[in-house]
């Protein structure tokens, strides 16, 4: 029977260093702010901004909501967002996406200053990420990954990490993060043939592909650790990820639940971003 590892004593750990070094920015009369910028009312965003707003709370961020209509023009959203950036009192911006048909996030990722970048939107921090240059911001999610692994003492040298999807969201940017770890890094998608073969050979598993309880022990290698970045509605109408936790739970010897996992660590995950981007403005 493996470990469950949930993601709030990672999420305590990360925000509790945040605190004090908050504390610290503060009492030289700099004070970290996290902008968010939203596009109309979607459930699934109001739920991670109302995370996002008690996570910055808690350890000291300030934070300002920029809510817009959804019927909003493109000129009049890169204007708002060109405002952000000239703002010097904003360290970190995070948009919302996906966008409105209207909205093209093609343009739109090109406007956002990279510096305030915290999610990853901007193509200069995707190259980073690929450089492996630490002062680029990766997406929070795949970081918050990386954390848990680091965490709960998962050695990433030399092993083989299995990612199972290949999106921007987690895919590919959680495979060049473990890159950076030193592990050896198979990526599989929904062309892979024999998949289950393929990932019951991952010391590492990390599972990002959309698809409720996908997965099953036979992908599983004896002994593998799991992480599942799944966010999916059973049958039964409560969240699950894309991992069968009850089945899976026999082979691996460690693996994280949905919810309660990944999702749990994201904020402190961006909370660590606009602390590193508002140190970095300030050249500190």
């Amino acid at each position: 029977m493996g470990q469950i590892i949930k993601g709030k004593p990672v999420a305590d750990f990360i925000s509790e260093a945040l605190t004090t070094e908050v504390k610290a920015l503060i009492a030289k009369g700099i004070a970290p702010k996290l902008v968010i910028m939203r596009v109309g009312a979607n459930g699934s965003d109001l739920a991670y901004e109302r995370g996002a707003l008690k996570r910055c709370a808690s350890i000291g961020i300030e934070t300002e909501v920029k809510e817009f209509p959804l019927d909003i023009t493109q000129d009049t959203f890169i204007d708002e967002i060109k405002k952000v950036n000239q703002d010097t009192s904003a360290n970190g911006i995070l948009i919302f996406r996906p966008f409105p048909k209207q909205l093209s996030e093609k343009v739109i990722k090109y406007v956002i200053a990279a510096e305030k970048d915290v999610d990853c939107f901007s193509p200069t921090n995707v190259a980073k990420l690929m450089e492996g240059d630490k002062t680029g911001f990766p997406p929070c999610t795949p970081t918050a990954v990386i954390e848990i692994l680091k965490h709960y003492k998962v050695d990433m040298k030399g092993a083989n990490a299995v990612v199972l999807g290949r999106s921007m969201v987690v895919g590919k940017p959680v495979s060049m993060l473990l890159l950076n770890e030193n592990a050896t890094v198979t990526i599989t998608h929904s062309k892979t043939k024999d998949m289950a073969k393929v990932t019951s050979a991952a010391d590492i598993l990390i599972v990002g592909i959309g698809r409720a309880k996908m997965v099953k022990p036979e992908f599983v290698k004896e002994g593998a650790v799991v992480i599942d970045v799944g966010i999916n509605v059973d049958e039964q109408g409560k969240l699950c990820g894309d991992v069968d936790t009850a089945a899976c739970i026999e082979k691996a010897s460690m693996i994280t639940p949905v919810p309660a996992g990944v999702g749990s660590v994201t904020t402190s995950v961006l909370a660590k971003h606009v602390v590193e981007a508002c140190k970095m403005q300030h050249n500190l």
